[in-house]
């Protein structure tokens, strides 16, 4: 079964162009050591706050990458624009 982490937080307008740049260079290097990663979705809500949704083919490929989180450096980088964040890890149920 597929798993999802799900991140939600804030990035300032200013702080946009380099955040979305550090992220892709975060996925990037996420991918080339856990190819388990199969897509990454960036949604702006209403609110101006963003959900990133991190979709994984299993559930122990998502632990594996969480585990080596401490290793990639453009994590804190990233996260560093961010702010109010909070994460959730959850399994697909339906997918239509």
């Amino acid at each position: 079964m597929s798993a999802v982490r799900t991140h939600r937080y804030s990035v300032a307008d200013a702080d946009l162009e380099e955040f979305l740049a550090r992220r892709t260079s975060l996925i990037a290097t996420v991918r080339e050591g856990h190819p388990g990663l199969t897509h990454v979705v960036l949604v702006r809500l209403e609110d101006g706050t963003y959900t990133d949704s991190w979709h994984w083919e299993t559930g122990e490929q998502m632990g594996a990458a969480l585990a080596a989180l401490p290793t990639f450096p453009e994590a804190p980088l990233t996260m560093a624009l961010t702010k109010d964040g909070t994460a959730l890890n959850g399994q697909v149920v339906d997918e239509r």
